[in-house]
Parts: structure tokens; sequence; C-alpha cells
């Protein structure tokens, strides 16, 4: 399997802080594989939220449709973290974004890649095209990966 294709200069644009909680460690101590994802999602809330792109102030344009997800250090409940975005490419009705998850000193938890698709709450399924506001708010954010 791949890594995840992070940005060639290194640089996230957007940068979220999120916190685990202590129910999120296994019975290894230590953060619950899936957890990740969550981290991953609760960002990008946090980020469409502060952009004005959440539909009825809930709902994202878009759904998650693949992700690549590499563990390099294990993480703990009741902690803060880091995760940082960068869009890598924006296409007609998707987009893939990469991430670091990491720790406020730097120390990096995780690396991710997501395709992620425009859709459609009122019809239930996948749009034609990405929504105007959503597509600038990407180029904005638009690295290139490695």
């Amino acid at each position: 399997m791949e890594d995840p294709r992070l940005p060639e200069d290194g640089v996230f644009p957007i940068q979220v802080r999120v916190w685990t909680r202590w129910s999120d460690e296994d019975c290894q101590d230590v953060l619950n594989n899936a957890v990740y994802l969550t981290l991953l999602e609760e960002a990008r809330f946090a980020w469409c939220r502060e952009q004005g792109l959440l539909e009825d102030g809930r709902r994202f344009p878009f759904v998650l449709a693949r992700t690549n997800l590499r563990f390099v250090s294990p993480g703990r409940g009741g902690e803060e973290l880091v995760v940082e975005f960068a869009v890598t490419s924006v296409g007609r009705s998707s987009f893939v974004q990469a991430s670091r998850i990491r720790t406020p000193e730097g120390e990096l938890r995780a690396e991710a890649e997501a395709l992620l698709v425009a859709w459609d709450n009122r019809r239930g399924r996948k749009a034609e095209t990405l929504e105007p506001g959503l597509r600038a708010a990407l180029e904005g954010a638009m690295r290139r990966p490695a």
C-alpha cells in the first residue's frame, strides 16, 4: 500500500486544534485507530463552519469517498492535537485533501489522504459539480502533492 501523498513543500495551510477524549483509548492504552478518522472529520467540520460552507449549519457539501491513513506514533486520550490540511487537487465534482495529525510540539501521529466528492443533500446523491463557494475555498488551500 502506498503512503498518503503529501504536499511537496510540506506546507499545510489549514490548521485546526482538536482534542481526544479519555474514552478514545483502547485496551492497549493508545488512541483507537478509528478515532483518527473522526479527528480528521471534526477538523474538516470546523474548517467548513469557519468558511461558511456547511448547509443548514451542519451538513457538508461533500462526502468521503476514499481515504488512506498511515499511523506514525500512538496517540493518547485527553490529548490536544493539531490537524493540518492541504488540498492537493480539485476536479469538477471532487477534491483530494492531504492531512497530518500532530501534537502542538510537532510530534507526528498520522498522515492521511482523502478523496471527497460533491454531494447534493436535498436529493441524497452525488452532485454534478462542486459549489462555487466550496471551489473557491478549496483553491485557496491548494498545494501540489509530492
